[in-house]
């Protein structure tokens, strides 16, 4: 019965089955999926939503916290041919440390457990995630109609959003783009360290008047340290 579940989620969110679900070309009655993620988007000062490019590569390894067994399955198998999945059933399941330099990109339910639907779990797990890595770019999945709830999880530091039921060519843009994100996001990171190392440097010489030994000892370096990253500065 599980199986035929996972199967028919697969079937389901399969691009091959579009006009059989609501989704962006067709949805009678009611907003449409891409009219609510715009104003979602729109209801967050100055946020940019993710720009979608062609596949072109795999993408690495996606984090998931999804409680659902068969919609997490219907996820990797949507990202098989991109992605190595990692599932947790749970927020209480991921590892404590929480180290996320091994993932490219995080996708997440915004609850979990029966009865739950104000998504709260959800947003605390977009903290602990932000808190453990910044860089890091999160995927929320939420309901239709969950505007409200998408818009917190964005100013909250979500980078996007699916509505569910998804359709799989979506979400494997998203999660490429996630991942485009992650890695631009990095290398921003990388370079903000070595200005904020810089500019400590030339503060603590310009203190101590040029005085090496005095300036080492004010950033905890050794002589030879401080000459090595003066000399990689060019200071």
């Amino acid at each position: 019965m599980e199986i035929q579940r996972t199967e028919q989620l697969a079937a389901d969110y399969s691009p091959s089955r579009r006009r059989e679900r609501p989704d962006s070309d067709t949805f009678i009655g009611a907003a449409r999926p891409r009219d609510v993620q715009a104003a979602a988007f729109a209801a967050v000062p100055h946020f940019a939503p993710i720009r979608y490019t062609s596949p072109v590569e795999p993408l690495g390894r996606i984090l998931l916290v999804e409680d659902d067994a068969a919609v997490a399955q219907a996820i990797r198998l949507a990202l098989r041919a991109i992605a190595e999945v990692d599932v947790f059933a749970a927020p209480d399941r991921l590892p404590v440390p929480l180290r996320l330099d091994g993932y490219d990109a995080a996708l997440l339910d915004m609850n979990f457990g029966t009865g739950e639907r104000d998504g709260q779990a959800g947003l605390d797990v977009i903290d602990a995630l932000r808190g453990a890595d910044p860089t890091l770019a999160i995927v929320m999945l939420t309901v239709f109609g969950g505007v409200a709830l998408a818009v917190e999880a964005l100013k909250r530091g979500a980078s996007d959003f699916l509505l569910k039921p998804w359709r799989n060519d979506r979400l494997v843009e998203a999660m490429r783009a996630a991942a485009a994100l992650t890695a631009t996001q990095r290398a921003g990171a990388a370079m903000s360290l070595e200005a904020i190392e810089r500019h400590a440097i030339a503060r603590a010489l310009e203190r101590n008047e040029g005085n090496i030994s005095k300036a080492a000892a004010a950033l905890g370096l050794t002589r030879p340290a401080l000459y090595r990253r003066m000399e990689k500065h060019g200071l």
